[in-house]
């Protein structure tokens, strides 16, 4: 028997149709395909039609007596938001260095006294699979409950091949048991081990010639990505790895020009990358030639935020062609928020875009970013029946009434998952 989703009578049913095909960038990303009083009928984990109540009450009337209705009558409904940017599996927290960057620390001086990544990567080859299991299976319970359907997991905590490949088990055995799909990326270069920060060649060998091969070889992850940042990988270190993961067939990613402009986004370009991430120190040219190829900005403002930083221009980004999406950036030291309603609101707030570029931000250029667009980020006849209902009467008020989890209903695959913000 098929199964069957009614989801009638939004105040606004907000598709993003029209951007499957490749990114949304400048005047683009404001179009959003709003229908006033729309509906949409799902069978079988997959969207059927979408259009004004009217039209599919009157085509699909046998369809719709036998399926399960949900009333979005008052409320919004858009594509499940999609976080292209986290750093899901890991075990411990930091709220000592939050101490101490409230005290002046800077996040460098933290983490090259073996706090930050080093601290996070002793507390996670420490823990055991199912301890990490249980950890992350929790935050991805807060992502579904505040609306992201789909998350990018990287690795990066283990900084051997053990540890990763055991962050990228997790990560596999998570996507199989849980709601959220989860797309892995692997991050052996998230930092050079502090035992080897005076060779840190070494560490670049093994991440090239053990780490890499391995990982693809089991099937781990879909991109390979690296923290290109003085102190941590140089420009040259990092176009090593990017160009050691496409040989195995991982799709390059980069951190870059987070703490300073250190040619990354150049570097994304070079090296053909999907996304370059980060980008508050992004320079002129390196966001001109991103807007000439295509690379998609991933910008995380929690970090920002967090860190007392200055935030990515993502105006400028946008109005110089540069296809933006955003993310939590989740991770136990820089962003430790599940909440991409609030990263939404920091666009707005703090970075200088619109309601309407922060939607197309958090859904289909968010699946562009990670590779998925032909199946999720937008509400189109064909794709995954991925849907958020929002307790607003417009999309303006996510924006506007910020720091709140605005979600009813969350759709995954066709089954209400979450229901009166409550999991099922």
């Amino acid at each position: 028997m098929s199964q069957l989703v009614f989801v009638k009578n939004a105040a606004q049913l907000i598709t993003m149709k029209g951007h499957t095909d490749k990114p949304a960038k400048k005047d683009n990303m404001s179009q959003l395909n709003v229908i006033e009083n729309g509906s949409l009928l799902a069978k079988d984990g997959k969207i059927l039609a979408v259009a004004k109540h009217e039209a599919i009450a009157q085509d699909y009337q046998e369809l719709i007596a036998e399926a399960e209705h949900i009333d979005a009558i008052n409320k919004i409904v858009t594509p499940g938001l999609i976080d292209p940017h986290t750093h899901l599996v890991h075990a411990g927290t930091r709220e000592s260095e939050y101490a101490m960057r409230l005290k002046g620390k800077s996040y460098m001086e933290i983490m090259n006294a073996g706090g930050g990544i080093h601290a996070t990567t002793k507390a996670t080859k420490q823990a055991s699979f199912d301890q990490l299991y249980e950890e992350s299976k929790q935050r991805l319970d807060t992502f579904l409950e505040y609306g992201v359907t789909t998350v990018e997991a990287k690795s990066g905590y283990g900084l051997s091949l053990e540890h990763e490949l055991k962050q990228l088990e997790v990560a596999k055995k998570l996507n199989a048991d849980h709601p959220v799909d989860i797309v892995s990326t692997f991050m052996g270069a998230h930092a050079v081990p502090v035992d080897e920060r005076d060779n840190p060649d070494t560490f670049v060998d093994r991440v090239v010639n053990e780490m890499i091969p391995e990982v693809a070889r089991k099937g781990l992850a879909t991109f390979n990505d690296v923290f290109c940042e003085r102190g941590v990988f140089t420009p040259e270190q990092s176009r090593r790895i990017l160009n050691a993961g496409k040989a195995h067939g991982l799709i390059p990613k980069i951190h870059a020009d987070e703490i300073e402009p250190y040619g990354g986004a150049e570097l994304a370009t070079e090296v053909g990358a999907i996304s370059a991430d980060h980008l508050l120190k992004a320079s002129d040219e390196g966001i001109k030639q991103m807007a000439e190829s295509g690379v998609i900005g991933v910008l995380l403002p929690g970090t920002a935020f967090f860190l007392m930083a200055e935030f990515a221009q993502a105006r400028k980004m946008i109005d110089n062609g540069v296809p933006v999406a955003l993310s939590t950036d989740a991770n136990p030291g820089s962003s430790p928020t599940l909440s991409l309603q609030f990263i939404m609101n920091l666009g707005c707030l703090k970075m200088g875009m619109t309601p309407e570029e922060v939607l197309t931000a958090t859904t289909i250029n968010a699946a562009h970013a990670i590779g998925c667009a032909d199946s999720v980020g937008s509400l189109e006849a064909g794709k995954k029946a991925d849907i958020a209902i929002f307790n607003v009467p417009n999309y303006l008020m996510l924006s506007y009434k910020y720091g709140m989890n605005h979600i009813d209903t969350v759709v995954k695959g066709g089954k209400s998952v979450v229901l009166g913000k409550q999991l099922q």
